[in-house]
């Protein structure tokens, strides 16, 4: 039997409950012909140059084609492009797989994919994606089924870049129309959007790769967790991967004799992050004591289910440049004592300071950082915590205002560019995501010089110094790599996850008779 912890057996029983009285509905008749998959918000724009949301990659990767793909270490794998040379640092030429066609049968030409990045790089297309070929400097088509990529200086993290849901072909000529009817080349075809209602997309019969086995798939929007579950309960929903709703209700979900659950590990790392601004938290004793006074482990048994792994690197371990052979912090609060104590702030009646923590309204995150709380607070620090709506509280964190928070990487830390956008000093924002300051020029000077080698082999060791680095100084604490978890109807067969947690599944997936 499984025992709960006295911080988190109120509120699992409170959500047990709620979720109990919500499920009492009459089940619904699904299409037979229909997966309906439930994801919680509209994506936001489904030009494949433009949106940046999850939802919006992850939708827009069933219905276009990358260049290259993902394979299973995360590192990039043949797509449009059947092969590609780096004949030179400044030079990748791209070879591109002969009998590709548009949803609309226009043929795929290098022509498509020149115009899909000029038209990031010219400004045609106004996106934040334009920054990630800031090293390009201009692209060649010398034939129907080449590629040439000319660089300004040598750039690595191109070829990631490039691949599976960073930017999508779209069709020679083709402007703001885009978002609102997207034309792609892959698997699935766009079929209406309504926005904060549902994104329908239907099978490519004349899809040039393996053809996807499902004739229609409908994403359902609904935000709120206890109705997602609601819906799968019902049968008006077959798919949900990593809902909402606390592992809890996973397990509620997982005793429907309609349902069931896969998982399996994954890449998205939930993080603790400090503003090294701060007059306390610039300290690096101070960030240390506090990564030896949480305790990772009844998180991750009684708030995670067990659905989660503990972290030691911003890198997920299925990476080929993780290295997990790093500084770490056990639970350890007589170690942060000392540490507190060696950097000048003494108990004074069991208080040395206050902090803020800044979170969102996430259910899951409320209850962590309540038990966060708890345990700082056994070593002499008050957490105040300070809860937003999630636009509001990513508004402060981008700008800089904070004493500390909790996010997760999701998708953004699978490749080791990860690195420069989140602790390179000159990524400060608005110019990238090193939203606590982080600066240390022998950190930056790694970074740099792993960007300009090609060589995997070389580059690996310098990525392993990275992140012993990033160990011992803290400007991140990598709490656990979260599992993906997919709830389903049974009538759904041939689901396939992948570590980024991603639709592919959609690819193979299938609906019994």
């Amino acid at each position: 039997m499984v025992r709960l912890s006295p911080v988190l057996a109120p509120l699992a029983v409170l959500a047990a409950i709620t979720l109990t009285v919500s499920l009492l509905a009459c089940s619904g008749k699904p299409d037979p012909n229909t997966l309906v998959m439930v994801i919680e918000s509209s994506p936001t724009n489904l030009d494949p140059r433009v949106g940046q949301d999850a939802y919006s990659e992850r939708i827009d990767n069933l219905m276009f084609d990358d260049l290259l793909s993902r394979g299973d270490d995360l590192d990039v794998a043949p797509g449009l492009a059947e092969r590609w040379e780096i004949p030179d640092p400044l030079t990748c030429v791209f070879h591109l797989h002969h009998g590709a066609k548009f949803h609309d049968g226009r043929p795929l030409t290098s022509r498509d994919v020149k115009w899909t990045f000029d038209s990031l790089l010219q400004g045609r297309v106004r996106s934040t994606k334009a920054a990630s070929y800031r090293f390009v400097d201009h692209i060649d088509a010398p034939d129907d089924f080449t590629v040439v990529f000319h660089l300004k200086e040598p750039d690595t993290p191109l070829l990631w870049s490039l691949s599976d849901g960073a930017v999508g072909i779209v069709p020679w000529g083709s402007g703001d129309e885009m978002t609102r009817h997207p034309i792609g080349s892959g698997p699935f075809r766009f079929v209406s959007a309504e926005a904060d209602k549902e994104v329908i997309i239907e099978r490519n019969d004349d899809y040039w790769g393996e053809k996807a086995h499902l004739a229609r798939v409908r994403f359902v929007v609904v935000p709120d967790a206890t109705t997602q579950a609601l819906e799968l309960r019902k049968g008006s929903a077959d798919v949900i991967i990593n809902g909402s709703f606390p592992p809890d209700t996973v397990l509620t979900l997982e005793r429907e004799r309609s349902l069931a659950v896969e998982s399996a590990p994954g890449t998205r790392l939930a993080y603790l992050a400090f503003n090294l601004r701060d007059p306390i938290l610039k300290d690096v004793r101070v960030r240390q004591a506090i990564a030896y006074a949480l305790d990772r482990r009844p998180m991750i048994e009684y708030l995670w289910r067990g659905l989660a792994q503990p972290a030691r690197s911003v890198l997920p371990p299925q990476s080929w440049a993780y290295d997990g052979n790093v500084p770490t912090y056990d639970h350890d609060p007589d170690r942060a004592r000392r540490l507190l104590d060696a950097a000048g702030y003494p108990a004074l009646n069991g208080v040395r300071f206050h902090i803020t923590m800044k979170t969102s309204t996430d259910e899951n995150t409320r209850l962590m950082v309540a038990v966060i709380q708890q345990q700082l607070r056994e070593v002499g620090i008050v957490l105040d915590i300070r809860s937003f709506e999630f636009g509001t509280f990513f508004s402060d964190v981008t700008h800089g205002l904070f004493q500390l928070y909790g996010l997760r990487w999701i998708g953004g830390n699978e490749d080791p560019d990860i690195f420069e956008l989140a602790f390179h000093s000159a990524r400060f924002p608005p110019n990238g995501g090193n939203r606590g300051y982080y600066s240390n020029p022998k950190v930056d000077g790694l970074i740099d010089h792993a960007r300009r080698e090609v060589d995997p082999k070389v580059r690996k060791p310098i990525y392993a110094e990275l992140q012993r680095i990033l160990a011992e100084e803290l400007p991140y604490i990598d709490l656990w790599y979260l599992d993906n978890v997919l709830v389903h109807n049974k009538r759904v067969m041939n689901l396939k996850l992948n570590p980024a947690g991603n639709y592919d599944f959609l690819r193979t997936a299938e609906l019994t008779k």
